[in-house]
């Protein structure tokens, strides 16, 4: 179990508080509401089934690489490219890169270190979200397994946010959605926590297609 502190800073790390722009964006959601997801069931489903095969679990695995190496820049540099490579569009890759630098910035000024001061100054590309939540875990010492339900929990709680305004739902009904995903998140987590590098793919043609029609909607609400 976690220390008191350290269980303080993971739900402060976690919390949709967090002042880094999460709730501008719908990670695709917008369009797919527009097109297919018409209710709180539908939302479970899209939600379980990128737990289960999707892009956040590569996200999560970046996350625990993150935690691992808080204190290798070398590798730490290494990953922030390849999750770059791996984002399928541009605004999925801005949304990422936006976040992580907000991130950054809020940790140098809550608790500066030289790791952090140094992935300000000396890198050309913003750390991605998922790399810096893990890296701010190790720094808080929250520990390994709780950073990673925290962070899947924090991911589904942002799109169920967007969910209960783009569908609409009932505040109730949200929580209930997000309540359905805590039994999937704590069956992905153990296999998340051992995929391999050799592991880290993803079938995810339905977000990076969303991603991409959100552009061409006539109304939006959010910017991905």
């Amino acid at each position: 179990m976690p220390t008191e502190t350290a269980l303080l800073n993971l739900l402060q790390l976690a919390s949709p508080a967090l002042p880094l722009g999460a709730y501008c964006y719908s990670e695709g959601l917008e369009y797919l509401c527009q097109e297919e997801i018409r209710d709180a069931e539908e939302l479970g489903q899209w939600l379980t089934q990128e737990l289960a095969y999707g892009a956040i679990r590569v996200e999560a695995a970046l996350m625990l690489r993150g935690y691992r190496y808080a204190q290798d820049l070398e590798r730490l540099e290494y990953w922030n490219h390849w999750l770059a490579a791996h984002k399928e569009t541009k605004e999925l890759r801005q949304q990422s890169g936006q976040m992580g630098k907000s991130l950054l910035d809020l940790l140098l000024n809550l608790t500066p270190n030289p790791v952090l001061q140094r992935i300000k100054s000396d890198w050309q590309t913003p750390i991605h979200y998922a790399l810096m939540f893990g890296v701010a875990a190790a720094q808080w010492q929250a520990p390994l397994e709780a950073s990673l339900l925290a962070f899947l929990q924090s991911w589904a709680g942002n799109l169920i946010t967007a969910g209960v305004k783009l569908i609409p739902l009932g505040q109730t009904a949200g929580q209930q959605v997000l309540m359905n995903t805590h039994q999937v998140i704590v069956q992905a987590a153990p296999l998340i926590l051992n995929l391999s590098d050799s592991q880290l793919y993803c079938c995810s043609l339905g977000l990076g297609l969303s991603s991409m029609n959100h552009e061409s909607q006539y109304s939006r609400l959010f910017r991905s």
